[in-house]
């Protein structure tokens, strides 16, 4: 298969030019490796997996020997494996003033982001590599950064096919795992079972000391039952047969190995009796339709739970969208004691763009009139709509939209 252009990458080169080491943390086979050997192309750097159990052997018992058998500038595969070294990359990085010595690659990020903030802090920029977006997977770079203003969405629409709700429900079924993009329903459904029994049971045995493989499974399962909900520890719970405490564990794991997102809600001291519980999606939304028998994507699109689908979408569309983008932004939902609820908030420069997201390619335009609760604060409100599946941009007043959902 051809290689497909990361989002990551401008981001990555620039991080490379900066700092003396440079870590891509994420999910596994998300494409980490991939997008970093590419960039590797007709330049010297050493390559080592830690996967490989002599140089895995080498690096945990001598740091020293390690980097003289594999001279930096090095990109290390699965870093995670050998914290041990991280301790000699710190005296290395201190006695040269050359940028982009270590490359690193990380699938567990629980453990392994302690040691580097212990270690190797001023020294290393941290990067997270999600699963393909949906542009990523249609090769589209946008010419304008997203600010939800009219303009800048009709500029993005010359740059894009018309929104279709098959194809969206295709993409959110499929997921962007690069293995199972254009393969058959079999295969598939072949690649999320082993996903889930090789890497995923493996990587919470050795994370977290999980060994009962039934109830994970279970627990598993619930989580893609409450997708786009705000967390339920008790719910969790009875559905794994565990404890609550258990529940919070495992779901925190989860979170550090990048298979689900928790949405934090807002906090402001102005803003009182605000929710204190975040929401979750999957940061794939394949492996979650494969967890609750989504067979095809038909299936999907016209199921009970199609809105919570659109919505993970949605939401993982922008997460990825300003974690790859130059820049700084904070995504959050807003919730308050009386059920009153915006879908994200996304804040830039300390203004708010308050979003809905509604499946529908004409939801009821009245959806915008709770934004204007934001008027009575400090607050500073900007460009905001509702997310769907209209066709183009439309206006619904000087400040809001509705905003196709491959726009963003």
């Amino acid at each position: 298969m051809a290689y497909i252009t990361r989002e990551l990458e401008r981001k990555f080169m620039k991080l490379n030019g900066f700092f003396k080491a440079v870590l891509v943390t994420g999910a596994r086979q998300v494409g980490k490796t991939t997008m970093l050997k590419h960039l590797c192309e007709g330049t010297d750097r050493t390559y080592v997996s830690l996967d490989n159990i002599m140089a895995r052997e080498l690096a945990q018992t001598d740091p020293v020997l390690f980097f003289q058998t594999y001279k930096p500038p090095i990109l290390i595969d699965e870093v995670q494996k050998a914290p041990e070294l991280f301790e000699q990359i710190k005296i290395m990085c201190d006695e040269s003033d050359e940028k982009g010595l270590f490359w690193l690659t990380g699938s567990q990020q629980y453990k392994m982001m302690k040691k580097i903030r212990d270690t190797l802090a001023g020294r290393i920029g941290i990067l997270n590599l999600y699963s393909m977006s949906q542009r990523e997977k249609n090769n589209i770079v946008f010419d304008t950064a997203l600010d939800f203003s009219l303009e800048t969405l009709q500029a993005r629409q010359k740059q894009v096919p018309k929104n279709d709700v098959e194809k969206v429900f295709h993409h959110i079924w499929e997921g962007g795992m690069p293995q199972v993009l254009g393969v058959d329903d079999e295969l598939r459904m072949e690649y999320y079972s082993s996903y889930v029994v090789i890497y995923l049971m493996r990587d919470v045995a050795e994370e977290g000391g999980i060994t009962d493989t039934v109830k994970f499974t279970k627990f598993l399962r619930a989580c893609a039952a409450l997708v786009s909900e705000q967390v339920n520890y008790a719910t969790l719970a009875e559905n794994a047969d565990i404890s609550e405490p258990t529940a919070k564990e495992w779901l925190n794991l989860l979170q550090g190995l990048g298979i689900v997102y928790l949405l934090e809600p807002y906090a402001n001291n102005e803003l009182k009796r605000l929710t204190k519980t975040p929401k979750l999606y999957f940061c794939d939304t394949g492996l979650c339709a494969y967890l609750s028998m989504w067979l095809t994507p038909q299936q999907l699109m016209n199921g009970a739970v199609s809105g919570h689908y659109y919505e993970n979408y949605v939401v993982m569309e922008l997460i990825k969208n300003y974690a790859y983008s130059s820049a700084k932004s904070n995504i959050t939902y807003y919730r308050d004691a009386n059920a009153k609820e915006i879908d994200l908030f996304v804040e830039e420069n300390r203004v708010i763009h308050p979003l809905e997201i509604k499946k529908s390619a004409n939801p009821n335009r009245r959806e915008v009139k709770k934004f204007t609760f934001l008027d009575k604060t400090s607050l500073r409100r900007g460009n905001g709509g509702i997310i769907c599946m209209c066709e183009e941009p439309i206006p619904i007043d000087d400040m809001n939209c509705f905003i196709p959902s491959n726009l963003i």
